[in-house]
């Protein structure tokens, strides 16, 4: 005698096995998906409706729909179909005005906009002005820095300066130098609080200054090694002193070809004059206002990152001693800046 409706007969390909499988390992995926997966795929393996409907909390009937559905659509019919929702309460024009408004008006009294102040201007709810905002990546509480280049040799220099970290000359060294000056020695009022699991580094807002220092870096393009010099000013007279450790460190038969920006203290006549004395160094200056395409500012910003921002130093000898030993610490692991622009580019 039977009873109740013969179940439809499951069988698996092996593409859909193989599907379902990954449906339902997933842990990214909505969990009524991978539930749903888990129903084919069990059913597959001769479990009955009533098994399964224990296994995950379900009714029979629950189960019976997902089988079936599978049955006459396969793996598509395992994905909720699209639902119509409430209609939409803003149109079109009303979107396109905020967005015109936001634009090319600013708030009254204001320099840019909020998510508060367009919603007021608008008559338009915050979250839903938030949710355009988001939609368009429209984000008017932002800015991003930028200056132009007015050098009227920009192009020539730019490619002079790419062409030698793409193709540096045989028998030369190329050195990025510049300095970072006035690295301030700042001590914390109070000892730093560490990391914990759930909690992260304390540190006090303010702070005593114990003086500065200036970092003299020159960082060679082709190994991605640093030489580095702190000295209490930067004036021509400490450049000159970096120039002459670095001639009495790189050997006789090489040249030497040094990127700097255009800082006074590059151009003091003193500094021409020792350079002019001295012909296998080649001076290589940045256009204005790009001093990005110094290499060596790249590694500023890493020791800036990693050793000196949140750092607490009790006085400028503590300061440099720590400055020296990122350096050493990096030498020892150093790996070449790669540049990927071609000098068209």
């Amino acid at each position: 005698m039977l009873t109740g409706r013969p179940k439809a007969t499951l069988e698996l390909t092996s593409d859909e096995e193989t599907q379902l499988k990954g449906l339902a390992s997933s842990r990214t995926l909505p969990h009524s998906l991978v539930s749903r997966a888990k129903v084919v795929l069990w059913s597959a393996q001769g479990q009955t409706n009533t098994e399964i409907a224990d296994r995950l909390g379900w009714t029979k009937a629950t189960v019976g729909k997902w089988r079936l559905r599978f049955v006459e659509h396969r793996v598509a019919g395992l994905y909720d179909e699209l639902r119509p929702g409430r209609p939409r309460s803003i149109d079109d024009e009303k979107i396109a005005a905020l967005l015109k408004r936001t634009l090319s008006r600013k708030p009254s009294g204001g320099t840019h906009w909020s998510v508060r102040q367009a919603a007021q201007d608008s008559g338009i709810s915050k979250s839903t002005v938030h949710r355009v905002f988001q939609t368009f990546a429209l984000q008017p509480h932002r800015t991003r820095s930028f200056k132009l280049s007015t050098d009227p040799f920009f192009i020539e220099k730019v490619r002079d300066i790419v062409g030698l970290y793409l193709n540096p000359p045989d028998h030369a060294l190329v050195l990025c130098v510049d300095e970072k000056s006035q690295i301030q020695a700042l001590n914390r009022t109070q000892p730093v609080l560490p990391m914990g699991l759930g909690y992260v580094e304390g540190i006090t807002h303010d702070y005593v200054r114990h003086g500065t220092t200036t970092l003299f870096a020159a960082l060679d393009v082709a190994t991605g090694a640093v030489f580095t010099e702190c000295k209490p000013r930067h004036r021509h007279q400490e450049f000159l002193s970096f120039l002459r450790r670095l001639d009495d460190c790189i050997p006789a038969e090489l040249d030497i070809h040094l990127i700097a920006d255009n800082y006074a203290t590059h151009k003091h006549p003193k500094v021409r004059t020792w350079l002019a004395q001295r012909p296998r160094f080649h001076m290589h200056y940045t256009p204005t206002y790009s001093s990005w395409l110094n290499q060596v500012e790249r590694w500023f910003g890493l020791i800036t990152q990693r050793a000196i921002r949140r750092g607490s130093f009790s006085s400028v000898k503590d300061l440099v001693q720590k400055i020296d030993s990122f350096v050493q610490s990096y030498n020892r692991t150093h790996r070449p800046f790669v540049w990927t622009v071609s000098r068209a580019e």
